[in-house]
């Protein structure tokens, strides 16, 4: 695999950026600029209780399932859990949450998993788990279910960690670029443009997501100036 440092032909450093500025252009023409600017300013500083319920919420319910089908149903879910003001108002009325939970989303294990985030919540505290988030990260948060080792990335990332999500949109792009992982390609691409790896990130995902063939901005000859 290709690594990006100081001998690297020049080209491949334009080629790479270039890359990125394209992705970034068609994000923010899609009307996506806003998630951009929402990742570039989060930080673990500032997230609330019912950031994290909400945030923990979603990435449970995303894990195997397109965000569309997640979106159409977040609202509803929201009402059900209360507005994620309280978890322990979640944890004192569980059956109630519940039964209306699996109205709006009919996965008992995912909404199970989403109340027992709330009960952890309610018994340990807030500040036990956000401190918990700094002092372990990933370890962490893979103990809830449904936060396994790659959404994991996911929930940190959107709890403000400056970290790579690597699912399947980002492992191809990084492959396809030749880099080994997709937290080398935007460490990369962070290098050169000084933007923080987990925009870098949100940027080529829905960058993924809008245009099916997207690998091929990312592939040999089809970098922008590369070879000219």
């Amino acid at each position: 695999m290709r690594q990006l440092d100081a001998s690297c032909d020049p080209a491949v450093h334009y080629a790479l950026i270039d890359a990125y500025i394209v992705a970034k252009d068609t994000v923010v023409a899609a009307g996506y600029g806003q998630e951009i600017d929402a990742q570039r300013n989060a930080s673990l500083r500032r997230v609330t209780e019912k950031d994290f319920l909400q945030e923990a919420a979603w990435v449970i319910l995303s894990a195997g399932m397109k965000e569309t089908v997640v979106r159409s149903k977040f609202i509803g879910l929201s009402r059900a859990f209360l507005g994620w003001q309280s978890a322990t108002a979640i944890a004192r009325r569980r059956q109630i949450c519940r039964v209306a939970a699996l109205s709006c989303f009919s996965h008992e294990g995912k909404i199970d998993a989403i109340l027992d985030v709330a009960d952890h919540v309610a018994e340990n505290g807030f500040p036990y788990v956000k401190q918990s988030i700094k002092e372990r990260g990933t370890e962490y948060l893979q103990t809830f279910a449904f936060i396994g080792p790659v959404t994991c990335w996911h929930l940190a990332k959107n709890l403000g960690l400056d970290v790579v999500k690597p699912d399947r949109h980002l492992s191809r792009i990084s492959s396809a670029a030749g880099f080994a992982s997709p937290q080398s390609l935007c460490r990369a691409i962070s290098d050169l443009s000084g933007e923080r790896v987990s925009v870098i990130d949100i940027v080529l995902w829905r960058y993924a997501t809008l245009n099916r063939q997207y690998l091929v901005l990312f592939q040999g000859d089809a970098y922008p100036g590369e070879g000219k």
